[in-house]
């Protein structure tokens, strides 16, 4: 779209750079490969990155260091790639997170495959062989948003709001996933449960997942769970993890 990337400023700590005005997966490389570039410049400016779904933000100051100067490298940071097929970072890591769905586990499994329009044995088969990217980390700690799934997942979010789900639900809606990191109402829907835990205070890595990291959920029993969740890998839900990049 002509009219992104737009760069602005966010009061006097930093400078936001949004390349679409709503999720959108091309957006989200981008966003993905441009938060890498400013990482990899080490502008002594700039204190942090972060990002959303489709937006970058760098943190500086602006009392300190002048908006336009900033704004002016972003610009030609900007102008020195082609961003129509943008590389993912390098260093992401691929994990395989073992999921029941449904059951008692993950009670809305059946009311999001009647949403689709397939039987719950399908929408099994079909999320479990999904392997999604986390697009952004928000809500709570290391929680990510995954996507995107197949376009017959873009069912919409509940009327109502589940009172709670516990850490380590997978909930999905409008083609894209969340993994809890804590117990917490959501408006969508709980189709799968894990033991992965997105966020570990005293670890000296807190947050399990980065932007661009890739997720495949595979079925497993209840009884598979239980064990994960007794035995010494419990902390990352019994999931393997390989570096992709």
């Amino acid at each position: 779209m002509s009219d992104y990337p737009i760069i602005r400023t966010v009061g006097l700590s930093g400078i936001l750079v949004t390349f679409a005005g709503a999720m959108d997966d091309h957006a989200n490389r981008v966003a993905l490969a441009f938060r890498a570039a400013v990482e990899a410049e080490a502008w002594p400016e700039v204190s942090e990155t972060s990002m959303s779904l489709v937006s970058v933000f760098v943190v500086t100051d602006l009392v300190t260091y002048p908006a336009e100067e900033i704004i002016a490298r972003l610009q030609d940071l900007l102008d020195a790639r082609d961003w129509s097929d943008p590389a993912l970072p390098e260093g992401r890591t691929l994990w395989h997170v073992p999921t029941v769905y449904g059951t008692d586990l993950a009670p809305q499994l059946e009311e999001a495959a009647k949403a689709v329009g397939i039987d719950p044995d399908e929408a099994i088969r079909q999320l479990s062989a999904s392997r999604v990217r986390v697009l952004t980390i928000g809500f709570s700690p290391g929680q990510p948003y995954l996507g995107q799934l197949d376009a017959q997942w873009n069912i919409p979010r509940q009327q109502d709001l589940t009172k709670s789900v516990p850490s380590g639900a997978l909930v999905l809606a409008i083609r894209q996933m969340c993994l809890f990191t804590n117990a917490t109402p959501t408006g969508w829907r709980h189709v799968g449960q894990t033991a992965f835990r997105t966020f570990s205070q005293q670890s000296d890595a807190p947050f399990a997942l980065s932007p661009g990291d890739e997720l495949i959920f595979p079925s497993v029993s209840a009884a598979e769970l239980e064990k994960i969740r007794a035995g010494s890998t419990a902390s990352f839900g019994g999931a393997d993890r390989e570096v992709i990049a």
